[in-house]
């Protein structure tokens, strides 16, 4: 992992946020959640020329080499600007699984095109319970070297309907295996999800006799597939902890210019108590978030209860903090075209996206006890 400085880490979160401000405005990020693809080829080009696309793959397969503390920088501002591409699903996840299993070859074939943005890989881990554990696991795997097969169904797979290559973890007659398969392939079907979030896709991806390559693993496959997961939890939070501040932002914005019997409705008490609710969970969100990225790039001993903290607090702050901006914003928000809106929607999508909170509630309360 490359040595970054805090000012570095400064310079780069400058940059994607005047990125981000010149391409993805609301109007921007309204085009692309309406398109097929659910996000705009151009920026993501431009993404992927700054680095971003490869943050956190390392150097010598055209990464940066960046690691948690970098991308949760990242991530923040990509939630303020509802950001919409598969930067989570294939520079982070996909990635990070593939960094993280050690198979030399598949890294060297595959890392570089992620790294450049021209190739977009994606995750298939769960079934339709969408559990994130490996019970949750619905694609068995028969056969032998050379001549793979799956069967069953994966889904909730970021950008699965985009991707050039999927990475399917499934169950084998010697354990769980990660297996590269070819979107394209014969007994592969991919059908778009619907989604309460616009700017988010999902697919369901069945497999009837899929020709699959299986992956080397260096060590336990769901050991592998768990230091992806929180690598993309980390990220998510910054996601959520951004993009809570930005609605904090706006909202206070409306409350000091909407004026009702002659004043602002910022200087009444309500509206003053409810401002501040929203201050206090923005600002814990993104000391979880943040508190999740050091200890996942120090190491740390509380690393994974820290993840799990930040899974639920992140996500429950995000949700509240739209909600409560939905009602002091009044009638107004409630339509599709204030944007008060779209962050409602990012907000609850975020919030099931790899387990809702109370589970990551309670896996905390058990890592405390252990």
């Amino acid at each position: 992992m490359a040595t970054i400085s805090a000012d570095e880490r400064g310079a780069l979160r400058d940059s994607v946020r005047r990125l981000l401000a010149d391409h993805s405005a609301e109007a921007d990020v309204r085009r692309a959640m309406e398109t097929e693809a659910g996000y705009d080829a151009e920026l993501w080009r431009r993404l992927a020329e700054m680095g971003l696309a490869g943050l956190v793959i390392e150097e010598d397969f055209g990464g940066a080499g960046a690691g948690p503390l970098e991308l949760e920088l990242v991530m923040e501002e990509a939630g303020a600007a509802l950001l919409c591409s598969p930067l989570l699903a294939s520079g982070v996840l996909a990635a990070e699984l593939l960094r993280a299993l050690g198979d030399e070859e598949a890294k060297t074939r595959l890392l570089p095109g992620i790294a450049a943005g021209t190739a977009i890989a994606t995750v298939a881990l769960t079934g339709d319970a969408g559990t994130w554990t490996p019970e949750g696991v619905a694609v068995t795997a028969a056969g032998g070297p050379g001549d793979w097969r799956l069967e069953g169904v994966a889904s909730y797979v970021m950008h699965g309907q985009n991707a050039d290559v999927l990475l399917v973890l499934a169950n084998a007659s010697d354990g769980l295996g990660v297996f590269e398969v070819d979107p394209a392939a014969a007994g592969v079907a991919i059908a778009a999800l619907p989604t309460f979030d616009h700017t988010l896709r999902l697919a369901r991806i069945s497999f009837e006799g899929a020709p699959a390559s299986k992956l080397k693993a260096a060590g336990p496959v769901w050991d592998a597939v768990q230091q992806a997961l929180n690598l993309a939890l980390v990220g998510l939070s910054g996601e959520q902890a951004g993009g809570a501040r930005r609605v904090l932002d706006f909202t206070v914005d409306y409350a000091k210019a909407r004026i009702q019997f002659g004043r602002a409705i910022g200087s009444f008490q309500a509206i003053k108590h409810m401002a501040s609710d929203l201050l206090l969970e923005s600002e814990s969100a993104i000391s979880a978030a943040r508190n999740a990225a050091r200890a996942l790039a120090e190491d740390a001993p509380d690393a994974e209860a820290a993840i799990s903290l930040a899974a639920f607090a992140c996500a429950e702050a995000f949700s509240l903090t739209t909600a409560t901006s939905i009602q002091m914003h009044g009638g107004i928000a409630f339509t599709w075209a204030h944007p008060a809106h779209l962050y409602l929607r990012r907000a609850r999508a975020d919030a099931q996206l790899f387990g809702p909170p109370a589970y990551y509630r309670e896996r905390y309360i058990q890592q405390l006890g252990g």
